[in-house]
């Protein structure tokens, strides 16, 4: 019998955190609570449950078992854990370390308000995988695409980064990065012949992917596009691959991280 690809990984205490730019701040998470942990690399996500402020540790009803969601859906929103999606940047098995990135908001929800006062000792529950296969991995191209686009945002670029990591040597990638200011643009490494285009908002025109994509002369042979960020700017780019690019839909593989003028929990609730 197959084991189970996710579970809880309890008590996982913050390392250490280093602030990368001004709209990422890495957390080190690390300890022998991540034993078991196999993330599958790429955009791999995983849950990330965060105490409230006077919390030592955060609520969620793991006693419950497979009803575990009900009853946390069913609690208290000020007792509950804060539940949030976020992306394993980087893992490191050999010393039980795993990287997850934040986009530090000063008038963002709570877990950036709670990322922004991490520190060492501080603890949190994921739900994350414990086989490295597994169906939160989204970036899967074809075995016979020819070439790679990647689009992101802020929100994006820790998967964007992982992913460009992983790609082979000679894999042929476009790919587009739009960030809040110009410190955030920072060295990506990867052995892909990769063009990478920073956009820079500075808390204007936010949406700069999609002009810069439809004016791209982009190779002709077969590409795979992986696209994620604001789900308005995610949802305009995979239209115009797919209904003036003519690429399959299957071909695009797309994902919304959060929504312009809605709460992080609006988001998840729609």
């Amino acid at each position: 019998m197959r084991a189970q690809p996710f579970r809880f990984f309890e008590n996982v205490p913050v390392r250490r955190t280093e602030l990368l730019s001004p709209s990422q701040l890495r957390i080190v998470f690390g300890g022998a609570p991540l034993a078991g942990f196999a993330s599958g690399g790429r955009d791999q996500s995983l849950s990330l449950f965060l105490p409230h402020p006077g919390q030592r540790m955060p609520w969620v009803p793991i006693e419950a078992g497979d009803n575990w969601f009900a009853e946390w859906r069913a609690a208290d929103p000020a007792v509950r854990a804060v539940m949030r999606a976020y992306t394993a940047r980087a893992h490191r098995p050999e010393t039980a370390e795993l990287d997850i990135d934040f986009v530090p908001h000063a008038d963002g929800g709570p877990a950036a308000r709670w990322a922004a006062r991490a520190r060492p000792g501080d603890r949190v529950t994921i739900l994350g995988p414990c086989d490295g296969d597994n169906r939160s991995v989204a970036f899967r191209p074809p075995a016979d695409a020819e070439w790679v686009l990647i689009a992101a945002d802020e929100t994006a670029l820790p998967a964007a980064a992982s992913i460009l990591e992983t790609l082979p040597a000679g894999t042929i990638a476009k790919v587009w990065i739009e960030v809040p200011h110009q410190a955030d643009r920072r060295e990506l490494h990867t052995k892909a012949a990769a063009e990478i285009t920073w956009l820079v908002h500075d808390d204007r025109d936010r949406g700069q992917l999609v002009q810069a994509i439809r004016a791209a002369v982009l190779p002709r042979s077969r590409p795979y596009a992986w696209i994620a960020g604001e789900s308005g700017v995610v949802r305009a780019l995979r239209r115009h691959l797919v209904t003036e690019r003519h690429i399959p839909k299957a071909d695009v593989t797309f994902r919304g991280y959060w929504r312009l003028g809605a709460s992080e929990d609006e988001f998840r609730e729609a």
